[in-house]
């Protein structure tokens, strides 16, 4: 199984963290088990917009945006071009990802 490293930073200024996350994780897996607070309303199964992130390096290794999470991160606060939600940004193992976290302060769709 391949691995490769995540970035966290966070626009509220919180230090960054980087963690390992191992091909098939999302994401969102890897920010709960590393106690980084990441908004998960539906569970991470695509049905919210409240794991909303920012991917700063490394969007070539995530599978494609399909167009659910892309309605999702429409009604996301926010919403740039390097937008995805962290529960369906798949890590497949062959480039580190730099991630940046928004405020997480607020209830979400």
């Amino acid at each position: 199984m391949k691995a490769v490293n995540i970035t966290f930073k966070f626009e509220d200024g919180q230090p960054e963290q980087t963690h390992v996350a191992a091909e098939g994780e999302s994401v969102l897996d890897v920010a709960l088990n590393n106690g980084i607070q990441l908004q998960h309303n539906c569970g991470g199964v695509c049905g919210c917009s409240t794991c909303h992130v920012y991917v700063l390096q490394g969007e070539a290794d995530l599978p494609e945006i399909t167009d659910k999470e892309e309605d999702f991160i429409d009604r996301a606060a926010n919403p740039r071009i390097n937008s995805r939600l962290g529960c369906q940004c798949v890590v497949q193992g062959h480039e580190d990802l730099v991630i940046l976290v928004p405020p997480q302060d607020f209830l979400g769709h």
